[in-house]
This record gives structure tokens, sequence and C-alpha cells, in this order.
């Protein structure tokens, strides 16, 4: 790579050594050596590590929440929208997931990234099931189910077969679209 490197470059680079080798591993200078460019670059663009570290985490926010909120409303068109967010947010690999909560573990700012992730995640599926017709209490009980369905999967360390997973995922979109 070239010394023309953005704050972005550095930021989907954090993302990527995150998911690989874990918080402990963001650093400047194995992720500068990485990059083929000096430590230099690195401090162009963010005061020192801890810096870095809220710009990650808000990037990651920007990626695993509003990037997925946009592009599952905008290709939800024959299904529900609720429909289409757990196929999405079921099938992908969700490595980067574990990685932030694992850092939360152990780090103030990643643990208020997480809740903070976590609410907006919540709000939205609640207002999901809300345009669908359910009452607020229904709503709101629903999307923390599912919720926590999604945290279980994430943190799970052992993927399920397609066929197994597919079924979850249409067994998950009955209850929430259930209407009693």
């Amino acid at each position: 790579m070239n010394e023309q490197l953005s704050a972005t470059d550095w930021l989907d680079q954090g993302l990527k050594v995150l998911a690989s080798r874990g918080f402990t591993a963001l650093k400047a200078e194995p992720m500068a050596k990485v990059m083929g460019v000096s430590r230099g670059s690195f401090y162009w663009h963010f005061e020192d590590v801890a810096a870095f570290h809220a710009a990650l985490l808000k990037h990651w926010r920007e990626i695993a929440a509003e990037q997925i909120i946009t592009r599952v409303e905008a290709s939800a068109d024959a299904e529900p929208v609720i429909a289409v967010l757990l196929r999405r947010t079921f099938s992908v690999r969700l490595t980067l997931e574990r990685a932030v909560r694992s850092w939360a573990t152990s780090d103030a700012v990643a643990r208020q990234a997480v809740q903070a992730i976590d609410k907006r995640r919540l709000g939205y599926v609640e207002s999901l099931l809300a345009a669908e017709g359910l009452a607020p209490a229904a709503a709101q009980a629903r999307a923390q189910v599912l919720y926590w369905a999604f945290l279980g999967h994430a943190l799970s360390d052992r993927p399920l077969p397609a066929a197994q997973l597919d079924a979850v995922i249409d067994e998950l979109i009955r209850i929430a679209l259930h209407k009693p």
C-alpha cells in the first residue's frame, strides 16, 4: 500500500484485525507493518490508540447496525422487513460481533458501544414488530426474545447446518409475526 491511507482504511484494517486476532492486536506498529506503511500514517489520522479505538467502535456501529438497517429496508419488498432482517442477520458470519463483545468484557468504552448498539438494534426490531400491528408490550417482548436469539447465535462457536439454520430462521419469523 502507499502512504496515502485514509482514516477509513485504518478502521477497515482495524476491524479485520479485531475479528481475526482480537482487541489486544489493535496496535499501530503491527497494523502499519501489515499495511505496508509507517506508523506515522496511523498517527496522522488518530491522536493515539484510544482515539483509534473510539473511532473503530463508531465505525463498527455504522457497519453492524446502520448499514444493515439501510440494506434491509432497501431489499424488503415481497416479505415483511422483520423477515428480511432475520434472514440477513442469522445468515452471515458474526466473527466481528463476537470480537467486539469479547472486547467489551474488559473495556468500558467498548462496553458502552455494545450497549448503544444493543439499544439501537432492539429499538429497530421493536419498531418493525409494531409496524406489523403488534401491541407495544408484545412488540417490546418479542424484540427482546429475537435479540436474545440473535446474541446466542452470534456468540455460539458451533454453526448449524444450512437446512437446520433455515428452519430456525423460519420459526423465528413465525414467532415474530404471529398475532395473538
